[in-house]
C-alpha cells in the first residue's frame, strides 16, 4: 500500500515538467498558473460580431430579373416592410452606386435606426452595401446579396447581414437584445416574400418616395 506522502509524489504536477520547462514554475507555484476564469470584459470582447446572419431560396424567375429588383432600393418595402419601418430614401435615384436609404429595424427589446447604400453592384450576380446604424450612428453594417444561376430559369438568392460594432456596450446591447435571432427571422420571411412578389404570388408595393419632412426623423441633412 501506497503511503499518503508517495501518493502525492506521485501526483505532484511539478513532477510533470523539468526545470527551465514553461510550465514547471506555473505547475509548482499555483500562483503563476493562468487564470482558468476569463473577465467580464474578456468575455465580452470575445463574443463574436452580430452575424452574419443569411438567408437563401430558390425562385422561379430569370437572374437579370431578381437582380433589377434588388438593386432599386426604392422596391425593398415591398418585401421587407415587416421588420424594417419607416423606409425612406436618402436621394431620388433609387439604383446605382450610392443609392441609398435609412428604416427603422424593428425588435421586440429594441428598436435601431440604420441606413445602407449600394456600395458595389456586380451585375447580374452581386449586390454589396455597406451602413451605419445604432446610437449616434456608430455601429458598421454590412448587407450582401448573392444571386446564383440554377437549371432552367431557377435563381437562388442569398442574402447575408452583419454588424462591426466596436463599442463595448454596443456589442452588449445586441447580444442582450437577440438582434441576431430577429435579423434571421426577418431576412428568412423577406426572400420568402420576395419570391412569392416575383413569381406573381403577392402584388407588389408601390416604390417608397424620397423622404421629407423633419431631417432629424429622417437622417437626411
Amino acid at each position: 500500500m501506497l503511503t499518503p506522502s508517495r501518493r502525492n509524489r506521485l501526483f505532484d504536477p511539478s513532477a510533470l515538467y523539468k526545470p527551465g520547462h514553461p510550465g514547471f514554475a506555473a505547475s509548482k507555484y499555483p500562483e503563476n498558473r493562468p487564470s482558468q476564469t476569463p473577465s467580464a470584459e474578456q468575455t465580452l470582447e470575445s463574443r463574436p460580431r452580430m452575424g452574419p446572419v443569411s438567408a437563401e431560396i430558390e425562385i422561379d424567375v430569370p437572374r437579370e430579373r431578381a437582380f433589377e429588383v434588388l438593386g432599386d432600393l426604392a422596391l425593398r418595402p415591398s418585401f421587407t416592410d415587416h421588420f424594417l419601418d419607416d423606409f425612406h430614401l436618402t436621394r431620388i435615384e433609387s439604383r446605382g452606386i450610392g443609392a441609398g436609404a435609412r428604416f427603422r429595424v424593428a425588435q421586440p427589446l429594441r428598436s435601431v435606426w440604420m441606413d445602407t447604400a449600394i456600395d458595389q453592384l456586380e451585375e447580374p450576380h452581386k449586390i454589396v452595401e455597406r451602413g451605419r446604424g445604432g446610437r449616434g450612428n456608430r455601429i458598421p453594417t454590412t448587407t450582401v446579396w448573392e444571386l446564383l444561376e440554377r437549371s432552367g430559369l431557377l435563381t437562388t438568392v442569398r442574402v447575408s447581414h452583419w454588424t462591426e460594432p466596436s463599442n463595448p456596450v454596443d456589442k452588449a446591447v445586441e447580444v442582450m437584445s437577440g438582434a441576431s435571432f430577429w435579423q434571421q427571422r426577418g431576412w428568412r420571411e423577406a426572400v420568402r416574400r420576395l419570391r412569392d412578389e416575383l413569381e406573381g404570388a403577392e402584388t407588389a408595393a408601390a416604390p417608397v418616395a424620397l423622404a421629407g419632412g423633419n431631417p432629424h426623423a429622417t437622417g437626411i441633412p
